[in-house]
């Protein structure tokens, strides 16, 4: 069982399923999506940057876009992913959004184990999922974006509740990466350059670029990722001009911003705006 929603204006992507949803990952692989794995009546194996995990039945696992992810085994699974575009576009609190604790702020995998009544939240949340994915409207990427906020509050809370995380090696490149995401989303619209960030984590540019290229990414492409991402959310959800937005993410010359924008969306910011009108 699976179901896609898909949102032409923003390219947001949203699925939902069981196992079927993790057969593409059967060899380690990157998902670029945020992942929820939940286990319900059985134990699942797999494997996340090289370490084994047995996940215990009724349990919740977290991953990130980048991480390196090996589906082993398990079955009866309830399984959402997500890409930036579905969730992070949206302002949300530091602890759950994409740069929040259960994504990158925080040393370990996080792993929940629920009791009964935790169990039947999901269970009661996840049917309404499956609801508001039939229910065709003009609200409805809004819907199933609360839906996941919802969520990911709940599964935040249930991870502070923790006294402690999951036992796992430490994985330095991926630890740098969640420090690197967290300072991005603080000072994104006015730092633009790599620079800024090593010193901030003691590295030098060069070493941050390096260590990057291991997880197939560097970090000028993250940056720009964040600063699109912006872009894309304030054109779609204000009025604001494209020099109004190039400034605000930290642009002197909107010609600047709408050549970065193009780069990774083929398309102008006044073209994807008037796309979004076609859309509407």
């Amino acid at each position: 069982m699976m179901q896609t929603f898909t949102e032409f204006s923003t390219n947001a992507i949203l699925k939902i399923g069981d196992e079927e949803l993790l057969e593409p990952y059967k060899k380690a692989t990157q998902p670029h999506l945020y992942t929820f794995i939940r286990t319900t009546n059985s134990r699942t194996q797999i494997v996340v940057d090289s370490i084994p995990y047995t996940i215990e039945p009724n349990s919740i696992l977290a991953l990130t876009v980048v991480q390196y992810f090996q589906f082993v085994s398990g079955k009866d699974l309830v399984v959402y992913q997500f890409n930036p575009e579905f969730y992070c576009i949206k302002d949300h609190d530091q602890e759950v959004s994409c740069a929040g604790l259960l994504f990158f702020g925080n040393v370990h995998i996080p792993i929940m184990e629920l009791n009964l009544e935790e169990s039947r939240k999901f269970n009661t949340l996840h049917d309404v999922f499956l609801d508001e994915f039939e229910t065709k409207d003009t609200i409805q990427a809004e819907m199933l974006r609360m839906l996941m906020a919802r969520f990911i509050i709940i599964s935040t809370r249930l991870l502070k509740a923790k006294e402690g995380f999951v036992e796992t090696a430490t994985n330095a490149k991926i630890d740098l990466l969640r420090e690197f995401n967290i300072l991005v989303e603080a000072h994104f619209k006015t730092e633009h350059n790599v620079a800024f960030y090593a010193s901030k984590l003691f590295k030098s540019p060069k070493t941050l670029s390096n260590t990057f290229a291991k997880l197939n990414t560097s970090p000028l492409k993250l940056i720009h990722e964040r600063i699109v991402l912006e872009t894309k959310r304030l054109l779609i959800y204000t009025d604001k001009t494209a020099k109004e937005i190039a400034y605000e993410v930290g642009f002197e010359d909107a010609s600047h911003l709408s050549r970065l924008f193009k780069k990774q969306t083929q398309l102008s910011p006044s073209e994807f705006k008037k796309q979004l009108k076609k859309a509407s």
